[in-house]
């Protein structure tokens, strides 16, 4: 039966129907050989891949000159991608800024192929609704394997199609607030990476000190008096030459790394003091949407708030600045903190071990790969005299700050995009109410 609509106009209709007429294409990916990906070429994409938007740092490459096998399983702007198996019911719209990419196996694509019967980025938004959600519901768990919606029921699918001008007014309100939490992303991206810039060059190259070794006067961003206080010589040591006076030490003595609990051991109540289990899913994708649930007697130092580090030492390896609110923290994720340094030094610090840590984890025989305490006490660290420490705070901690505002105001916008949604989607309340209900959002 089709679901709920918001008015009369609104048409009932299949996906079958839909794809007959030429108005959709629903397909899923190619199934590559290893011997066909490399390390060059298009991403191609996997579930691992899909998470509040695309990462393909780590993917696997498909050759561009071989890129004829694939057909119409790479990506076009307007694509919604569907995780269907495994981790099912992650999406993403690809957008013109979006790389291209290869369609693995674990993907599926819902493509208009007739913007005048449906607009993609409303599309995008219905699959984040209540209709497509029972669906998916009802189908993902018909086996007694993982999790699968196959590309024939999603071709069997019913849909609630409003009218072009209804669907575009309804995508124009919601991707007004997708684009600005768009636009917030990538500038939180541009400062990390001015932050992490900055960092090599002053303590892992160390150019200051190279720069007044060679004869230079002043080092740019570099305040005077602490340029005319740097050393000029370098010392031995057991990463190789550091300047004089700065001193080396383990990761693990630079900061404290508290591990977090199986929380399996406090169940949920169901009242209001539960909180949201922080596991790397939620690390990576920065929200507790979704997440498992536990009670309230949770230790208050295992109690995870905005802008705590969290670092996950197992599994996938990443490490960021929380922003998605209150919660408790999960076996697998290290809180990193220190009463003696800023809490942006110690994320860089770790940030700079990471390749090294990813590669041993890698290594690992199990089925998750892992680091041990001990390989902290291997990675080694430079801090640099008091006058340059300081100096760096004052310009890196007002970055991290800006960083900060930018992730929150992220946060509220998505929280009105998600309340918006499923009241649009159902005809709660009208466009030009939600337009005026967007606009509160600082």
């Amino acid at each position: 039966m089709i679901g709920v609509h918001a008015s009369e106009n609104w048409v009932p209709c299949t996906t079958r129907n839909l794809i007959a007429d030429g108005k959709l294409a629903i397909g899923d990916g190619y199934r590559a050989k290893n011997s066909e990906l490399s390390g060059e070429g298009l991403p191609f994409a996997r579930a691992g891949n899909i998470n509040s938007g695309f990462h393909f740092v780590d993917a696997d490459r498909f050759p561009v000159k071989e890129i004829a096998k694939v057909g119409d399983k790479v990506s076009q702007p307007g694509d919604v991608v569907f995780t269907s198996k495994g981790t099912v019911g992650r999406l993403a719209l690809v957008r013109l800024t979006t790389p291209r990419f290869v369609y693995s196996p674990q993907l599926c694509y819902w493509r208009s192929l007739n913007q005048e019967a449906i607009d993609s980025r409303w599309l995008y938004f219905w699959m984040h609704g209540s209709e497509f959600g029972y669906q998916v519901a009802g189908l993902k768990g018909q086996t007694d394997m993982a999790d699968y919606v196959s590309l024939s029921d999603q071709r069997n699918m019913e849909i609630s199609l409003p009218p072009i001008a209804e669907q575009r007014a309804i995508a124009s309100v919601l991707g007004a607030l997708d684009d600005k939490i768009e636009q917030n992303r990538r500038t939180a991206l541009a400062l990390e990476k001015l932050a992490q810039a900055i960092f090599r060059a002053w303590f892992v190259d160390f150019e200051p000190v190279k720069a007044k070794a060679a004869g230079a006067t002043r080092f740019p961003s570099m305040p005077q008096p602490v340029f005319d206080a740097l050393p000029t010589c370098f010392v031995d040591s057991d990463i190789g030459p550091v300047p004089e006076g700065w001193e080396v030490k383990a990761l693990a003595n630079a900061a404290t790394f508290l591990n977090g609990l199986a929380l399996q051991k406090y169940p949920p109540r169901g009242d209001d003091d539960d909180l949201p289990v922080i596991k790397i899913a939620q690390l990576r994708k920065g929200s507790t949407d979704g997440a498992d649930l536990a009670n309230g007697d949770v230790p208050e130092q295992y109690v995870i708030g905005d802008g705590d580090l969290l670092f996950s030492w197992s599994g996938t390896l990443e490490a960021a600045f929380w922003f998605g609110g209150k919660g408790a923290l999960n076996q697998h994720l290290f809180k990193v903190a220190s009463d003696e340094h800023p809490s942006w030094l110690c994320l860089l610090w770790v940030q700079q071990h990471l390749p090294w840590f990813r590669t041993i984890a890698a290594g690992k025989a199990t089925t998750m790969g892992h680091i041990k305490r001990g390989h902290l006490m291997e990675a080694q660290v430079v801090t640099a005299m008091p006058k340059v420490l300081q100096a760096a705070d004052a310009i890196i901690g007002p970055v991290y700050d800006l960083y900060a505002q930018t992730m929150l105001e992220s946060r509220k916008l998505a929280q009105m995009r998600d309340y918006l949604l499923p009241k649009l989607l159902s005809g709660q309340i009208r466009v030009r109410d939600a337009e005026r209900k967007a606009a509160t959002v600082p």
